[in-house]
């Protein structure tokens, strides 16, 4: 496999490990909300032009996310567009999330990011997959 992606103007090789907690860090995340958020973040991904590769949630309470991105497209953005249509998105498809959670906000307002170099994508794909999502 290539690991290198092949732009307009650019060739590129830009990956990112993104950690995000639910406000409050309540475990609300079950495996139904798991499996939407899994969707709703490669549909994200897709529609603003960056791939996410994997995305496990741990603990019922945060989300690990590998990204893949050009350029262009900064962390900060990347993160905005996941952590805003996504927690749009759950809230609206999931009403018992506010139950939980009370402001209309299921993620916390920080995230964790670092950038992957190509000699540790494996360790990151291993870590992210070893990820349990423990049922309620």
């Amino acid at each position: 496999m290539n690991k290198y992606t092949h732009g307009r103007t650019c060739v590129y090789n830009i990956n990112y490990h993104i950690v995000w907690c639910v406000k409050y860090r309540r475990k609300v995340l079950s495996q139904k909300i798991s499996e939407r958020l899994y969707e709703l973040c490669h549909e994200i991904a897709k529609a603003k032009g960056f791939t996410v590769v994997e995305v496990k949630v741990g603990e019922n309470d945060h989300v690990h996310c590998f990204v893949s991105a050009p350029p262009k497209i900064s962390i900060t953005q990347i993160v905005k567009y996941l952590k805003g249509i996504s927690g749009n998105r759950l809230l609206e498809e999931f009403p018992e999330l506010r139950k939980s959670l009370w402001k209309g906000h299921l993620w916390n307002g920080s995230y964790f990011v670092e950038t992957i170099g190509s000699t540790s994508e494996d360790n990151i794909r291993r870590y992210i997959e070893r990820q349990k999502n423990v049922q309620l």
